[in-house]
């Protein structure tokens, strides 16, 4: 019994070794160059689920762009991938890295949007400011308009005095 726990975990150890690691491709894309793929990648995927037809109608084809970008093939790309992604601790570097570049990205982008969302809120308050203005002098106006040139000569009645 005990010969034959030994062969299971024996089997279990060879089985279990580095033969399914993906050979190194001859045209390995480097660790830098494989993350702002995988970053454009990301980016035009995004794109793509906001408004496809946009990209459609201006002739973009996420995946052919990124590969005509970074000079790459499909088979390149697909190889290299394999490659860092058997090994977690290399991808998730080049992920991290990813990560890094969106978040600069969207900080920069929410400052922008925060400038231009203040821009709209001063003009805005502009706008209303002028409105209300504009409104008090309407307002006037059809005050004035309504008293008739017949009331404003006119004295006034005393009542309950008599002078004649």
């Amino acid at each position: 019994m005990k010969k034959l726990i030994y062969i299971v975990f024996g089997i279990l150890i060879i089985g279990c070794g580095d033969s399914d690691r993906p050979t190194k491709p001859d045209n390995l894309i480097s660790k830098e160059k494989m993350s702002d793929i995988i970053y454009d990648v990301f980016l035009l995927n995004a794109a793509k689920g906001v408004n496809k037809v946009v990209l459609e109608k201006n002739g973009i084809l996420p995946q052919e762009y990124v590969f005509q970008k970074y000079n790459i093939d499909s088979l390149q790309f697909a190889l290299s991938n394999d490659y860092y992604s058997y090994d977690t601790q290399v991808y998730e570097g080049i992920m991290e890295k990813v990560k890094l570049k969106i978040e600069q990205e969207k900080k920069i982008n929410d400052s922008i949007n925060s400038k231009e969302e203040k821009t709209k809120d001063s003009l805005r308050s502009a706008r209303v400011k002028t409105n209300d203005t504009l409104s008090k002098m309407k307002i006037q106006k059809i005050k004035a308009d309504t008293i008739s040139p017949i009331e404003s000569k006119m004295k006034p009645k005393v009542f309950g005095k008599d002078k004649d």
